[in-house]
C-alpha cells in the first residue's frame, strides 16, 4: 500500500483546484501516481480539473526578434517575478535573440558558447547571476529561416507567439494573437500529437463506461469527444477570437493568407517553482537555536 502524503494532496491540490478529499481518493486509486491521479480526477471532476495548463509558475521572459524573413522566440528563466523586470536582464534576453538570428545556433548549448562581446554568452550569464543574485537560465528557443513570412505578438513578457506566414501581415498578427488568447496545440487536426489524442481518449472511454450504455454507443460517445477535443485544440478549426461567425481557416481564406507554422511559449510552463513553508523555515531556525543555545 503506497502511503499519500498531505505534500503529496497539497501538490494535485494546487495543480488541479479539486477538493481535498477528491485528491486524496484518486491518488489512493493510483496509488501514488501523480499523472494518473490527476486523469481519475478529470473523469470524476471534468474541466475542473485540467487547470494544470493554465498554472504557470516559474519567472522569467519571452522575447522575440524579426530581421526580415528570419526571427526567434526565445525564453530566458530567472527565480522570482522582479528579477524578470531588471533592466540587465532584459538586455541580456534581447542581446540573445539578436545573437540567435544573426549567428544562428542549432540549441541552447550551442548559444551558450558563442561569444557575447568579450564574453561567451555563458561567462555573460554567469557574470549577471553574481551581479543580481539569481540563478539565470536559457531555457529554450525557436529559430525561423526560409522565404516565408514573419509576425510575432508578446502579451507582456509572459507570452510569447511567432508566426510564419504568407499573404497579409494585419491578418497574421491577428492570428498571433488569437493564439495567445486561444493556445491551440497545432496548426490543423491531423498535427495535434498522439500522445494528446491518447490521454483525451482513455478519458473519453473513462466517462463513456460510466455512462453503462451498450458497447457500439460508448464508442460512437469516444469518438464524438476526440473529434470535438481534436477542433477546440487545432488553430485553424478554432472559432476566431474577433469573429465569432467564422472559423480562424475561414477568416483566413477571405484574406488569402496562409499560415504555415507557429510557435507559443508561455513563461514557465512545465516547469514547477519550488514551494517556499514559511512556517516550517522558521520553526527549523527556532529549532536550531534552541540546539546552539
Amino acid at each position: 500500500m503506497v502511503a499519500i502524503t498531505a505534500s503529496m494532496v497539497g501538490e494535485l491540490r494546487a495543480k488541479t483546484d479539486a477538493p481535498m478529499m477528491e485528491c486524496k481518493k484518486a491518488l489512493t486509486e493510483a496509488l501514488g501516481d501523480m499523472a494518473r491521479a490527476e486523469e481519475i480526477l478529470r473523469v470524476k471532476l471534468g474541466s475542473k480539473a485540467s487547470k494544470a495548463a493554465s498554472r504557470i509558475t516559474a519567472e522569467g521572459v519571452i522575447t522575440s526578434l524579426i530581421d526580415g524573413n528570419e526571427g526567434v522566440l526565445l525564453e530566458i528563466n530567472c527565480e522570482t517575478d522582479f528579477v524578470s523586470k531588471n533592466d540587465d536582464f532584459l538586455k541580456f534576453a534581447s542581446d540573445c535573440a539578436s545573437l540567435i538570428v544573426h549567428s544562428k545556433p542549432k540549441d541552447v548549448a550551442s548559444l551558450l558558447s558563442l561569444h557575447l562581446g568579450e564574453k561567451t554568452v555563458d561567462g555573460v550569464r554567469s557574470e549577471l547571476i553574481g551581479k543580481i543574485g539569481e540563478n539565470l537560465s536559457i531555457r529554450r528557443f525557436q529559430l525561423f529561416s526560409g522565404s516565408n513570412q514573419l509576425v510575432s505578438y508578446l502579451h507582456g513578457t509572459r507570452i510569447g507567439v511567432m508566426v510564419e506566414f504568407v499573404g497579409d501581415g494585419v491578418a497574421a498578427k491577428d492570428v498571433a494573437m488569437h493564439i495567445a488568447a486561444m493556445k491551440p496545440v497545432a496548426l490543423s487536426t491531423a498535427q495535434v500529437p498522439a500522445e494528446k489524442i491518447a490521454i483525451e481518449r482513455s478519458v473519453a472511454e473513462q466517462k463513456a463506461a460510466e455512462s453503462g450504455k451498450p458497447p457500439e454507443i460508448v464508442a460512437k460517445m469516444v469518438d464524438g469527444s476526440i473529434q470535438k477535443y481534436l477542433k477546440e485544440v487545432s488553430l485553424l478549426n478554432q472559432t476566431f477570437v474577433k469573429n465569432d461567425k467564422q472559423t480562424v481557416e475561414q477568416m483566413l481564406k477571405q484574406q488569402q493568407t496562409t499560415i504555415h507554422s507557429f510557435t507559443m511559449y508561455i513563461v514557465g510552463e512545465g516547469i514547477e517553482k519550488r514551494q517556499d513553508d514559511f512556517a516550517a523555515e522558521v520553526a527549523a531556525q527556532v529549532a536550531a537555536a534552541k540546539g546552539t543555545a
